[in-house]
């Protein structure tokens, strides 16, 4: 059946925020097909997510060569779908895809060299089918390739119209800096930083923020939920079928500490006076901050979908209950 997207797509709740200094603004909840969108998942359920987003004014679509499982497949799935379904919207969409983690066997596979990145991007432009991406990263700073070599290949990759936008990923603020200063003097400034940010997981405070905004560029938060454990589902201990339960993946059983699941409890006392879920709280929490400009949630469904958009319906804290979120926090 032919997609007709929403005519209320732009009007029903959804907040545009601009980054940096650039002229582009971006939803405050993108998506991202980290996971739930390789050849293992369900593809309709898939396609039901990506088109409700867009319906629901997320204009976003956050991917990467190696997302799957397995690496690819997410780029060649959305491929389809936009093919499929979106064709007609691409001039309302901001697609982003990013190079930098290993992607195939042998020394050019994988980092940041020009050789890789060059190659990764036409790999990924042919896997989604696409004439060019809005935004290209560099997934992550690599300490072994000059920074000149990887901020030249994403100059060039912009000059050959391959990306509209150049951004970067997970880089320690120093080298951030270096980039910006780069990517600026050869007229192809940075648009994006993305890095990890949540309650949980602060980081990025001291330094890669201040560092951003100084520079014009804009901060991209990606699991903000802290691999679910800023939702209810650890708040008696560790669910069989969840993420810290498997052996496999980024959340593991060793990280859910009674620490950090007292740390939970009172922040979800928190959301509940405030009429929220934790999973509510937590991501407007990180939109709190005006020099983040885009947070990027996954889902397994349309409902999880749902439940993340509900959390742009509060999204203003007190002094109070910042400061008892501080106390928390710093505890």
């Amino acid at each position: 059946m032919n997609y007709t997207a929403a005519e209320d797509r732009y009007s029903n709740g959804m907040k545009y925020n601009r980054c940096g200094r650039s002229g582009i603004v971006l939803p405050a909840i993108s998506l991202g097909l980290w996971h739930n969108f390789g050849d293992v998942d369900n593809m309709d359920e898939a396609e039901k997510m990506i088109l409700y987003a867009f319906d629901h004014g997320i204009t976003h679509i956050d991917i990467a060569n190696n997302y799957g499982p397995p690496p690819g497949s997410a780029e060649t799935n959305f491929g389809k779908i936009f093919k499929k379904q979106l064709q007609g919207y691409r001039d309302e969409l901001i697609i982003s895809s990013k190079a930098g983690y290993l992607m195939w066997p042998g020394p050019y596979g994988d980092l940041g060299s020009r050789k890789y990145l060059h190659a990764s991007i036409d790999q990924s432009l042919k896997r989604t089918g696409l004439d060019y991406f809005d935004v290209f990263y560099s997934h992550r700073y690599d300490p072994n390739t000059p920074m000149e070599e990887t901020m030249q290949a994403l100059v060039d990759i912009v000059k050959q119209g391959k990306a509209l936008y150049t951004s970067i990923s997970n880089y320690p603020a120093d080298k951030a800096e270096e980039a910006y200063k780069y990517l600026a003097a050869h007229n192809t400034p940075c648009l994006l930083h993305q890095c990890k940010y949540s309650m949980l997981v602060r980081d990025v405070e001291p330094e890669v923020l201040e560092v951003g905004h100084r520079h014009g560029v804009g901060l991209i938060a990606f699991s903000s939920l802290a691999q679910g454990l800023l939702t209810n589902k650890y708040l008696h201990g560790i669910p069989e079928n969840s993420r810290a339960a498997k052996s496999t993946g980024f959340l593991q059983r060793d990280q859910v500490t009674p620490e950090v699941i007292a740390k939970v409890s009172k922040l979800n006392a928190i959301a509940e006076q405030r009429g929220q879920t934790l999973a509510e709280m937590a991501l407007v929490w990180v939109l709190k901050d005006p020099r983040v400009t885009s947070l990027i949630v996954g889902a397994s469904s349309v409902s999880q979908l749902k439940d993340n958009l509900n959390a742009l319906n509060n999204t203003a804290f007190s002094p109070e209950e910042l400061r008892e979120i501080g106390i928390i926090l710093n505890a």
